[in-house]
């Protein structure tokens, strides 16, 4: 059986196959900006995007926040934003530690930003149980760098400023 398809319901077809194309390109590119603002860990108040960061960490004036990276050591010897504290991963016990140990000292309403920067947003396993940990502390002044990629594709590749090693 041969099926022969008019003018128009070949361009139907076509459409119709764009369309839902589309809309999975769309679904496939969304998730890490869906996760940051449905993501009720962290509520979206306290995310702070690397543009303000960099603004924060140039301006002369005004508070300077403690930045701490919950991450990969590798990685912070790797590239890090300058000024910032490696205290271990957040999504295990020894980095969770480190961390309450980092900040045992500090007031509560100290200002305070973390980040990670391993993996796409959604999938991070160390900024939640670090921002969390903070939070349960009693911190108040604790904001979270939105990296929807990793720390390469949001800080690095976007020119910002990077320190190494240690």
């Amino acid at each position: 059986m041969h099926i022969r398809l008019s003018t128009f319901q070949t361009t139907c077809v076509l459409a119709m196959l764009c369309v839902l194309c589309g809309n999975t390109y769309a679904q496939q590119t969304r998730p890490a900006a869906q996760a940051a603002t449905t993501d009720a860990s962290i509520p979206a108040a306290q995310l702070l995007q690397p543009a303000e960061l960099v603004q924060i960490l140039r301006s002369s004036g005004g508070e300077k926040p403690l930045i701490l990276q919950v991450g990969s050591h590798v990685l912070y010897a790797e590239a890090h934003v300058p000024g910032s504290e490696y205290v271990g991963a957040g999504g295990q016990e020894s980095g969770l530690q480190a961390l309450r140990d980092r900040v045992k000292a500090l007031k509560h309403d100290q200002f305070v930003v973390l980040y990670c920067g391993c993996c796409p947003w959604a999938k991070c396993p160390n900024i939640r149980p670090a921002f969390q940990q903070l939070v349960s502390l009693g911190f108040t002044h604790v904001k979270v760098l939105y990296l929807a990629d990793n720390l390469g594709t949001n800080w690095v590749a976007k020119g910002y400023p990077v320190a190494k090693g240690r």
